[in-house]
């Protein structure tokens, strides 16, 4: 297989989505029962796209309407073989010494096939200003990383004060522990990513705000003499012609009531974020059809807040636009599509074969060279 995707590593991550917040459905907005999140159905999707070869999983956080996320991965680690976890971690939520046990332990027991990814909005119930929060994310990570490679956690901040033994808390993975990712706008969001975490997400926007975004983390990130890979959340829709894959995305909005879309996406503990702000404003731009470029639908966000948008086509172009990206810097993808096992499935038959994936952890050596290969060897596809 040519890796026509390749830049400095040998191939690209593409994950899948568990839907743990309740916001799986056949009509965007729809409600409908059988597609309520539970562990049920969330556990279905991710066995499956773990048998089809996906290489990791977002697991969101939602206290309004999800299920717990460190609970689900548990839950799932004797019963998936090769697929990795990405962990949402809102920080502050767990005592940070504890923290790092419950990351450690999660990590042994998926035998490294753990990533997070760090959240800095508000807790349920509470509220700081974005510049406290993003100390208490700095906080946070500081204290896991001195939990995972060091024997004491000696620690003096504004939200955290610790001197504790910590020499039994360590992670599976080598090398600094799991591979953090990160989303975020702000300056202050933008700093703690490029100093700290391994994997800059992003929200679906134009290919030149795209770039744009890219550089700028880049240059953040030297200023602290490292280097940060860049990821795209982002939504899909392929069907065997583009006319049919642009029928199915209209359709999804065939049952939608405005005001209910609008209820939803205001319910999310970060509806008024930066990103989602960013998210509206790509629609506002978008055309009469609600596309903002070639392929680029953002009539997906009109029911859901956060990531607003979908690439849209038949497998050709889906390929096309996914290598546009990885052109520009980026090469981890996190897909999802409505209904979640659905279009797992479809796009793992459409699309999936026809690129060349790796697993991020393997990557950057954080895997110990003792663990036995997973069934995909050594970032091959079967």
């Amino acid at each position: 297989m040519n890796n026509i995707f390749s830049h400095s590593l040998d191939g690209i991550e593409i994950s899948w989505f568990a839907p743990l917040c309740d916001g799986d459905d056949d009509f965007l907005g729809n409600r409908n029962p059988a597609y309520k999140s539970s562990w049920q159905n969330t556990a279905s999707i991710v066995k499956i796209a773990d048998k089809l070869g996906y290489r990791n999983v977002l697991c969101p956080s939602s206290y309004q309407v999800g299920q717990d996320t460190l609970s689900f991965v548990a839950s799932m680690a004797p019963l998936t073989q090769q697929i990795n976890f990405l962990a949402a971690i809102r920080c502050g939520e767990i005592h940070p010494p504890m923290l790092a046990r419950t990351i450690a332990t999660l990590d042994h027991m998926l035998k490294g096939r753990l990533t997070l990814n760090i959240i800095s909005s508000d807790l349920p119930g509470t509220e700081l200003n974005s510049s406290d929060r993003y100390q208490r994310s700095r906080e946070v990570i500081k204290i896991l990383k001195q939990a995972w490679t060091q024997d004491q956690i000696d620690f003096k901040g504004k939200f955290y004060q610790f001197k504790l033994n910590c020499r039994p808390v360590k992670p599976y993975q080598e090398n600094g522990g799991p591979l953090l990712y990160f989303g975020g706008y702000s300056e202050a969001g933008l700093n703690l990513c490029a100093e700290y975490c391994d994997v800059y997400l992003m929200w679906p926007e134009s290919e030149e705000k795209l770039k744009h975004l890219i550089s700028k983390m880049t240059q953040k990130s030297n200023f602290y003499n490292r280097s940060v890979q860049f990821g795209l959340r982002v939504h899909v829709v392929v069907r065997e012609t583009e006319n049919e894959a642009r029928k199915y995305a209209d359709g999804l909005l065939s049952k939608l009531d405005l005001k209910l879309g609008e209820d939803i996406r205001n319910r999310a503990q970060d509806s008024k974020s930066l990103g989602v702000a960013r998210q509206i404003q790509l629609r506002k731009e978008s055309d009469n059809e609600f596309y903002i470029e070639p392929n680029l639908w953002t009539g997906i966000g009109l029911a859901r807040s956060g990531c607003g948008a979908a690439i849209v086509g038949d497998p050709d172009q889906v390929i096309a636009k996914l290598k546009r990206y990885v052109d520009i810097g980026i090469n981890s993808f996190i897909l999802s599509g409505y209904p979640h096992k659905q279009e797992c499935e479809i796009f793992a038959k459409l699309v999936l074969p026809k690129i060349k994936t790796i697993s991020l952890p393997k990557a950057f050596g954080r895997i110990p060279k003792t663990t036995p290969e997973s069934p995909l060897g050594n970032g091959d596809r079967i």
